[in-house]
């Protein structure tokens, strides 16, 4: 099967060139910015048919939670806008479209794990975007799987994770909010996942949207606790209310999704966050 990575030197797609050797059923075409521009349809269209693409994992993404606030036609392009080209271009050929997508797109206002039939209500722009991707998608593919996840972390890239593995080990005290609560979800395992699920996957399938985050939850603090834990740094870490760390988009104060029907239906095991963050911790180098 070809299958087209998106965003490919992002956390995500980077997970996917690492585990590509393990996969030896599935011929991978890696594409970023450099290599195609999701957000120009023509380019998509013919990419798409010249490599014959059956399947589309898209984890490009704008995001900038925080610059979304500001940035908001270029956080649509590439958040919905993109999202159209490729579920448009999957239609056409009848190719399956994997589209990633986010907890952002709860308000955060719930008291039990989000289920993937409850409301969508995002207190972002970002999460905006996120969720009009989702509805390109509902509205474009023939044949699609969204699946949102949470606080995505990875041995690539830019995340939580390796900031505070590295502030931890050069700061005396750190303060990390206490009062937003969701899962952390290692890269690797929502990769392996996807891979492992995609023969499985009906082939008369419309639009289906899975919950998929490690197992167990815990706050800011928590995660950052467990890094330092983990790596032996001795830094004090600080509980913080979000109202004393202002950001510019707002942060659902409870995100916790329920992955009960994707168990069900592909008969999947998810490992708890802290066994894979300390799997992804032992590839970082102090």
């Amino acid at each position: 099967m070809n299958i087209l990575i998106t965003g490919s030197d992002g956390q995500l797609g980077s997970e996917f060139r690492d585990m590509e050797s393990s996969w030896p059923n599935y011929n991978f075409f890696y594409t970023d910015i450099k290599e195609l521009d999701i957000t120009d349809a023509e380019k998509v269209n013919k990419y798409i048919k010249s490599n014959k693409i059956e399947a589309i994992i898209n984890c490009a993404g704008y995001t900038g939670v925080d610059k979304a606030e500001t940035e908001k036609s270029f956080a649509t392009q590439v958040n919905a806008t993109a999202v159209k080209h490729l579920a448009t271009a999957c239609a056409k050929v009848n190719a399956l479209l994997i589209h990633i997508s986010t907890d952002y797109v709860f308000d955060g206002k719930s008291f039990r794990p989000y289920t993937e039939t409850d409301t969508a209500s995002p207190k972002s722009f970002y999460g905006k975007t996120k969720l009009d991707g989702e509805i390109e998608v509902i509205f474009n593919a023939k044949r699609a799987l969204i699946f949102r996840t949470s606080w995505l972390y990875s041995s690539h890239g830019k995340n939580f994770v390796k900031t505070i593995a590295s502030k931890t080990k050069t700061e005396k005290e750190l303060k990390v909010v206490y009062d937003q609560i969701g899962s952390p979800t290692w890269a690797a395992d929502l990769a392996n996942t996807i891979l492992e699920i995609i023969p499985n996957i009906p082939k008369k399938i419309r639009t289906e949207i899975y919950n998929y985050s490690n197992e167990g939850i815990a706050s800011w603090y928590d995660f950052a606790q467990a890094i330092a834990e983990i790596k032996k740094h001795k830094c004090h870490i600080e509980p913080i209310l979000t109202k004393d760390f202002p950001t510019d988009a707002q942060r659902p104060h409870y995100s916790v999704l329920n992955k009960a029907r994707i168990k069900k239906d592909f008969g999947i095991t998810i490992p708890h966050w802290r066994k894979s963050l300390e799997k992804c911790l032992a590839k970082l180098n102090d």
